[in-house]
């Protein structure tokens, strides 16, 4: 019987369906307390769905806001084409399309525990990868966003899992087309979320320092995968180009993320300083300017302002950094504040992620782990870009898978210390 349980606790299957299970049971709870036309139409209420929208009624690419501004770059494009198939297939922002998107959601993300398994199965063996997977199904966060974010943020939690794995599984293979894959995995990936792109020049630069190390050839295998990213994302770029008559490789909305987080119109005293910051304002702004003029004039503004306010921009660094990681600004005010049982619980596990985070690439450095520098790039790497834009705790969703490895790596050093301490005592 022990045997059994010990079998069934490291089965990748079982843990990738209990995942599932937590997620469906906690949308079903969550969609008992919501009219049915509400879940429709506020699920839909933001770029993803408008250019979604747009697509399945015929107009392309386009109208990020909603209304008639034509072609866009906002956003990268699978997740929207996805949608726009779905609304195709169940109608535009109705209740049945919510459900197969949240579905799809939910379903991408219970998949995530499955290249975790692995790779944490590569790094240290089958019990650092269930021990991974299994905080994976049961976190609290790999339940809400699947439901709350009609968004390609599963998804790329999905890829970012399967990106790490890949990376740590092909460092010695020479077959030209498991590099072919490899390219093809972080072109798909980017067509989804951009932001993973951080990662790559130090995940190509480790498999390249790796073939080195084993005196094989280090340039041509990851140069193949790279030019295969490359032409993933060709097509979608001289569409771009061929829109805006500028270089847009991926989505366009960078400068007005970086404004969102710089600029004038703010309130130090409040608890949202941004709060000022109008939807209605700026996307008048954007349909008198058009996307191309309305982009370059946040660039201008929001540089000015960092250049500007050197200390106020430490500051609010500082800020936007402990709102990524923990879920709030000023998590002690916001524990004390918070009069709901389950908010206050997510700020204490988000503060046992980070912790665990920071245990676990300390555990791979101390042993010396040649996998550390891939995994510990995840945590370290690509949050940046929101350290000096916006934040929200979503934000790291794509990430925290790794983040659960980490976690797993970290509370296994504890107990191997423990365990040797015990024998040195005995």
């Amino acid at each position: 019987m022990k045997q059994r349980i010990a079998a069934a606790a490291i089965s990748v299957w079982l843990i990738f369906g209990v995942a599932l299970g937590v997620r469906a049971a906690y949308a079903w709870s969550q969609a008992r307390a919501i009219p049915p036309k509400d879940l429709a139409a506020a699920s839909f209420a933001q770029e993803t769905g408008n250019i979604a929208q747009a697509i399945a009624s015929g107009r392309g690419f386009s109208d990020p806001f909603r209304q008639p501004t034509g072609p866009t770059a906002w956003l990268a494009p699978l997740y929207p084409l996805l949608l726009a198939g779905i609304f195709r297939l169940f109608g535009i922002f109705s209740l049945a399309s919510f459900w197969v998107a949240a579905s799809f959601n939910m379903l991408a993300s219970a998949a995530a525990c499955v290249p975790l398994y692995f790779a944490g199965k590569r790094i240290s063996g089958t019990a650092l990868g269930a021990g991974a997977a299994w905080l994976w199904a049961i976190f609290p966060n790999g339940a809400i966003v699947p439901f709350y974010w009609i968004w390609g943020t599963s998804l790329a939690a999905l890829f970012a899992a399967t990106i790490l794995w890949a990376t740590l599984a092909i460092d010695a293979s020479g077959r030209r087309r498991h590099w072919i894959s490899y390219g093809v995995l972080w072109g798909v990936a980017l067509l989804n979320s951009p932001a993973i792109g951080s990662l790559a020049p130090f995940l190509f630069g480790w498999l390249a320092w790796r073939r080195k190390r084993r005196g094989m050839a280090w340039f041509g295998k990851p140069a193949l995968a790279a030019c295969v990213v490359l032409l993933c994302l060709v097509p979608w770029t001289a569409r771009n180009y061929a829109r805006f008559h500028r270089l847009v490789p991926l989505r366009s909305d960078f400068p007005f993320e970086l404004w969102m987080g710089n600029n004038p119109v703010w309130n130090p005293r409040g608890r949202n300083p941004m709060a000022a910051v109008t939807r209605y304002g700026q996307v008048r702004e954007y349909i008198e300017l058009g996307e191309t003029a309305f982009l370059q004039k946040k660039w201008r503004e929001a540089t000015a302002f960092m250049r500007g306010h050197k200390r106020l921009e430490v500051w609010l660094t500082k800020r936007r950094i402990v709102a990524l990681w923990l879920g709030s600004a000023d998590p002690i005010l916001a524990f004390r504040g918070t009069r709901s049982p389950f908010i206050r619980f997510l700020l204490v596990v988000n503060g046992l992620v980070a912790l665990g985070a920071v245990a676990g690439i300390l555990a791979l450095g101390f042993r010396r782990s040649a996998y550390a520098f891939p995994v510990a790039a995840f945590p370290i790497v690509y949050p940046c870009v929101y350290y000096m834009t916006i934040t929200s705790l979503r934000y790291l969703y794509p990430i925290e898978p790794v983040l659960m490895l980490l976690g797993a790596a970290g509370v296994a050093a504890i107990f191997r210390r423990k365990d040797a301490a015990s024998s040195v005592t005995a």
